[in-house]
């Protein structure tokens, strides 16, 4: 049986229930805010810690990995406050 608690989510009670509550923004979503390329907000979120990616990485196929981000309005934030210092 599924548990719907936030705590269950991540294991461990790694995920907080303020996350789940957050505004998640698409790299398209970004760019179009900030007037830079897609590429560019993807490259920026990719290796951040928070960022949700959905889809397949390291595939074995030789297949190129598609992976779909969601980015939480702190991260958002935080990475803005990061670049314009």
């Amino acid at each position: 049986m599924a548990h719907s608690s936030a705590a269950n989510l991540g294991g461990a009670g790694s995920v907080s229930s303020a996350i789940l509550a957050e505004q998640f923004y698409t790299p398209d979503d970004i760019a179009k805010m900030w007037k830079i390329d897609v590429s560019t907000a993807r490259r920026a979120f990719q290796d951040e810690p928070g960022v949700l990616k959905l889809g397949r990485t390291n595939r074995r196929d030789g297949k190129r990995d598609y992976v779909t981000l969601r980015i939480p309005e702190s991260i958002l934030l935080r990475v803005y406050q990061e670049k314009s210092k």
